[in-house]
């Protein structure tokens, strides 16, 4: 009895996100260990579809780069690396669509549509969903100076028509998004998952925009943070304590607020369940911006 009783509190916790989140969009970038050990990969499937049973609207954008990166490696394709970033040419532009597009995207369709879920998959050049335009990455040289670095077909989204969304999910559908675009001179540009899936979540009025990775989530001085602002990030930013590869997720989540999200969260996708966590129990998991 008390086994009993303690799995219907678990419920109960739940009910107060349940009312909250009722009827509204959701958006996850799903990427990480998350995508690639079977546990994790499961669980995932199942708490996207049990979002979508409970009346709340996932919306899933994901990566793919390990996959990307082995068929490149197996084709020989000749890769340049500018600062530590892959410059995408024309060979290797049509990978990334044939590996997102074609083959992870649908392996994700196929996970979700096993655990019961309805979904459709499909990429940000689908149905005019987005826009984008080539991406320059900017940095100071040595001297000071602000220089730009051209990396090839990668692209950053100038615009947003989720219409196409909205039709998904007036008929109960899980959109599944790879983060490919198109230029409107018809080039197609290779996006960051994570900024692909914060536009997203901004044109969609977002109640919340989840980034899976494979750390706890922000860490200072090796201790997890959360309840992060604007003002605090920027600090942690300027002095260094939030770098690398982190900086680009926070930006994401602060960029996708102010087009209208309601909360951001970075967090763990190696745990189990993650997703749920986070979206139905009082402590959740990671690091929340607000």
């Amino acid at each position: 009895m008390e086994l009993q009783l303690e799995k219907i509190n678990h419920i109960l916790e739940a009910l107060p996100y349940l009312i909250k989140y009722s009827g509204k969009t959701i958006v996850i970038k799903y990427g990480g260990a998350a995508m690639i050990e079977e546990d994790l990969k499961a669980s995932f499937a199942e708490d996207i579809v049990l979002l979508k049973y409970l009346g709340i609207n996932p919306v899933v954008v994901h990566g793919g780069g390990p996959e990307i990166n082995q068929l490149i490696k197996s084709l020989n394709l000749n890769t340049q690396f500018i600062r530590g970033h892959r410059v995408t040419d024309e060979p290797t532009m049509e990978v990334v669509e044939m590996v997102l597009t074609g083959k992870v995207n649908k392996q994700i369709v196929s996970l979700i549509q096993e655990k019961g879920g309805k979904t459709v998959g499909l990429s940000g050049k689908d149905g005019g969903l987005t826009l984008a335009e080539k991406y320059l990455m900017e940095f100071e040289d040595e001297n000071g100076k602000l220089q730009s670095l051209d990396l090839g077909l990668v692209g950053q989204i100038s615009e947003v028509n989720p219409s196409l969304i909205h039709t998904l999910q007036a008929e109960d559908f899980i959109p599944i998004i790879s983060p490919v675009s198109v230029s409107k001179e018809g080039k197609t540009l290779n996006i960051n998952a994570d900024t692909m899936a914060g536009a997203i979540a901004a044109s969609l009025s977002a109640e919340k925009l989840i980034l899976l990775t494979d750390t706890p989530g922000i860490l200072i001085d090796g201790q997890l943070v959360t309840g992060l602002n604007k003002q605090k990030i920027d600090e942690y930013i300027k002095s260094g304590q939030i770098s690398g590869g982190m900086i680009p997720k926070v930006e994401c989540c602060l960029d996708a607020m102010q087009g209208g999200v309601k909360r951001a969260h970075i967090i763990d996708g190696r745990v189990p369940h993650s997703v749920l966590i986070e979206v139905l129990t009082n402590q959740g998991i990671g690091s929340l911006i607000e």
